[in-house]
C-alpha cells in the first residue's frame, strides 16, 4: 500500500480505537490465566479430595482442603476481571454489540448463569468441611467443574462466531433471521472450545506442578509435595500430548474459513504447492527473512496433506491482510512451546516407566519450574494468534474492527483506571496467597475465613481428626468414609 494511502487509512480510525485494542487485550490476557483455573483447578481438587476419601489418605484430605481455598482467592479474583470484560463488550466495542448483540445475547446469557452456579458451590464446598457427609461434600466439586466448562465454552463459542459467523443473514444492511443456537451449537465452537479446554488443563497442570517442584528443590520432599506434584503434573502430561492434535484438527479448516490467517501463520507471501514449513522468521519489506525451512511440511500441516496449496498474501487486498510478523511469531511461540512440553512428558513418563524417578534429579525439578510460566506464554501466545490473525475483522468477513470500535478518545482514561485496579487485584492477590503457604507451612492448617462461623470446641482444628469425625457420624456401622466410597 502506498504512503499516502496508509496515512489516509489510519486517519480514518475513530479515537476509541486503540485504547480499546489495548484495553481488551490486557485484560483478556490477564482473565484468561484465572479462567483457566475455573476450568481445570476444580477437576484436580476432586481428584485429590476422592483420593483422600476412598484410601483414608489425610494427606489428601489436607490438599483438597488448601487448594479449595486458593481457588476460592482466585474465583475472586476472577470475578473482578471477568466482570470487567463483560462491560468491555458494549463499552469498548459498540459497533459489534449494538449490531450483533441479538445474535450473541444467549451465549453471554447462559455464561452469566455459570458463573452464579460456580460461585454458589464452591461457598458450600468450603462451608461444608467438617460440615456435611463427606460423599455428599465431595460431590459438590462436581457442579462446580460442570459450570465452569459451560460457562467456558459458552464464552469461546462467541470467539469461534466471530472467528466463522453463522446464525443470521444480512439483508438492506441489516441482520435478521438470528439463530443464537447456532452460535452455540456450531462445529467450530465445539473444536476451539476442545482446545481451550485442554490448553486450560496443561496451564494450570504445569503451574500447580511448578509450585510443588520449586517446594521440593528447597528440600521438602515430603509426602505431600510428591502428590501436590503429581495429581497437576499427571492432567498437565495428558493435555500436552493431546493439544498439538487438536491444534492440528482445528488449523487445518483455516484453509477455508480464514485463508489469510493461515497464510500469516505460514509466512507465505505466495501461494505455494507444496508448501514449506518456515520456523522462525519474519516479513521484512515483504519477503520472509531469518527463518528455517523444511519442504512440503506447510501443506501438510496446515492442509492435512503434501501436496495441497496454502494461499499466499498476496491473493488478500492488502486492507484484508493480518498483522504477519505478530501472528506469526505468537503461532510460532506456541506450536514450539507446546511441542517442547509434549515431548517432555513423554521423556518424564517413559524413564518413570523403566524404574528412574526425575524427581530425585535437580535439573528435572528445574525443568518443571520452567515449563509453569512457559504453559501459560504458550496460552497467551495462543490467544494473540487466533484474535491478531483475525485482523482487520472483529466478525469475520462482515465487521471491520474499525467499524466495531467506538470515537470516544476517553477510553484512555478507563485503560489506565483498569491497569490501576488490575495491578492492585494481582498484589492483593500474591499477599493473601502468600500468607496462606506461610501459615500452613507453619502448621496452621485451619486458617480464619470469612465464609462461616469458626467450628465448636469439641470438633478442634485438626483437619484429620474432622474428616475422621464426620466419616464416624456418617457410617455408625464402624466403616470409614473410605469404605463407604468404595461401596
Amino acid at each position: 500500500m502506498p504512503v499516502l494511502e496508509q496515512l489516509a487509512a489510519a486517519g480514518s480510525e475513530p479515537d476509541g480505537l486503540l485504547p480499546a485494542r489495548e484495553q481488551m487485550a490486557f485484560s483478556l490476557g490477564w482473565h484468561i490465566v484465572l479462567a483457566s483455573f475455573g476450568v481445570a483447578f476444580p477437576a484436580m481438587i476432586f481428584v485429590v479430595h476422592r483420593r483422600g476419601l476412598v484410601r483414608g489418605d489425610p494427606t489428601a484430605l489436607g490438599l483438597a482442603r488448601r487448594w479449595g481455598k486458593v481457588a476460592a482467592v482466585l474465583f475472586a479474583i476472577g470475578a473482578v476481571s471477568g466482570t470487567v470484560l463483560s462491560f468491555e463488550m458494549g463499552l469498548l466495542w459498540p459497533g459489534l454489540m449494538g449490531r450483533f448483540g441479538d445474535v450473541l445475547g444467549l451465549p453471554f446469557a447462559f455464561e452469566g448463569l455459570s458463573f452464579f452456579v460456580e460461585a454458589i458451590f464452591i461457598g458450600i464446598y468450603l462451608y461444608g468441611w467438617d460440615r456435611m457427609p463427606p460423599r455428599r461434600h465431595l460431590l459438590m466439586l462436581v457442579p462446580m467443574i460442570a459450570a465452569g466448562v459451560f460457562g467456558t465454552y459458552c464464552v469461546i463459542s462467541v470467539n469461534a462466531w466471530m472467528n466463522m459467523p453463522t446464525g443470521f443473514r444480512i439483508v438492506d444492511g441489516q441482520v435478521t433471521d438470528v439463530d443464537p443456537w447456532a452460535v452455540l451449537l456450531s462445529s467450530g465452537a465445539v473444536l476451539q472450545f476442545a482446545h481451550m479446554w485442554v490448553g486450560a488443563f496443561m496451564l494450570v497442570g504445569f503451574v500447580v506442578a511448578a509450585v510443588y517442584a520449586a517446594g521440593m528443590l528447597r528440600g521438602r520432599r515430603d509426602s505431600h509435595h510428591r502428590l501436590g506434584f503429581t495429581v497437576p503434573f499427571v492432567f498437565a502430561s495428558v493435555a500436552a500430548v493431546l493439544q498439538p492434535v487438536l491444534g492440528h484438527v482445528l488449523g487445518m479448516r483455516l484453509g477455508e474459513t480464514q485463508p489469510s490467517k493461515l497464510a500469516a501463520f505460514e509466512l507465505a507471501t505466495t501461494t505455494e504447492q507444496p508448501a514449506p514449513l518456515r520456523m522462525g522468521g519474519v516479513l521484512i519489506d515483504g519477503e520472509p527473512r531469518a527463518y528455517v525451512e523444511i519442504p512440503k511440511w506447510g501443506s501438510f500441516i496446515a492442509r492435512g496433506s503434501f501436496d495441497k496449496p496454502v494461499r499466499g498474501l498476496d491473493t488478500f487486498p492488502a486492507a484484508d491482510r493480518p498483522p504477519v510478523n505478530i501472528t506469526h511469531l505468537a503461532f510460532q511461540s506456541m506450536v514450539g512451546i507446546g511441542t517442547l512440553l509434549a515431548v517432555a512428558v513423554v521423556i518424564f513418563w517413559v524413564a518413570r516407566w523403566r524404574g528412574r524417578d526425575l524427581l530425585e534429579q535437580r535439573w528435572a525439578l528445574l525443568a518443571v519450574v520452567v515449563a509453569g510460566p512457559l504453559a501459560v506464554v504458550a496460552l497467551e501466545s495462543g490467544w494473540v494468534a487466533t484474535e491478531v490473525g483475525r485482523q482487520p475483522w472483529t466478525v469475520f468477513g462482515y465487521l471491520r474492527t474499525t467499524e466495531a470500535a467506538g470515537s470516544n478518545g476517553w477510553l484512555w482514561l478507563v485503560l489506565a483506571v483498569t491497569l490501576v485496579v488490575y495491578t492492585a487485584m494481582t498484589v492483593g492477590a500474591v499477599v493473601v496467597l502468600r500468607s496462606m503457604t506461610r501459615r500452613w507451612r507453619a502448621g496452621e492448617e485451619d486458617l480464619p475465613s470469612p465464609y462461616g462461623p469458626q467450628l465448636a470446641d469439641a470438633v478442634g482444628s485438626d483437619a484429620d481428626a474432622a474428616d475422621a469425625a464426620d466419616a464416624a457420624r456418617s457410617h455408625p456401622s464402624g466403616s470409614d468414609g473410605g469404605g463407604a466410597w468404595r461401596s
